[in-house]
């Protein structure tokens, strides 16, 4: 059972459904396909609802999904400890633990790349 879940409630995956519909423009899409991504990548990740966004967890927190006005950021809590041959990490680089990508409206999303650092991620995890 998931401790974040209200047992008469939505269950975390219909919160992060509900946020994508809620957004209803490009930072509802980016967030609905960086979703698919982390799925395609590691399907057994767990969808949570922390601090009232999307979390995906495996092992431990893999990312948290948040929108702004101008952006979407996916947060990997023990980021600067992984390989990020892409560099896709854009934001919070100064940080001694945590990494974040911002994604723009019109960005695109370097799929492969964007797989192996979630996969990264749970292998931290699990390390």
């Amino acid at each position: 059972m998931n401790k974040n879940a209200n047992p008469a409630g939505p269950s975390p995956s219909e919160l992060i459904d509900a946020r994508i519909r809620e957004l209803g423009d490009w930072r509802g899409a980016m967030l609905a396909r960086i979703r698919a991504l982390i799925q395609q990548a590691d399907p057994q990740v767990v969808e949570e609802w922390k601090w009232q966004v999307p979390v995906w967890s495996h092992g431990g927190i893999i990312c948290t999904g948040e929108a702004y006005k101008k952006a979407v950021k996916l947060t990997f809590p023990k980021g600067a400890s992984l390989a990020d041959p892409a560099r896709l990490f854009n934001s919070s680089l100064e940080g001694k633990v945590r990494r974040a990508i911002d994604f723009h409206e019109g960005d695109a999303i370097d799929e492969e790349a964007f797989k192996a650092l979630v996969l990264a991620a749970v292998a931290r995890n699990a390390a």
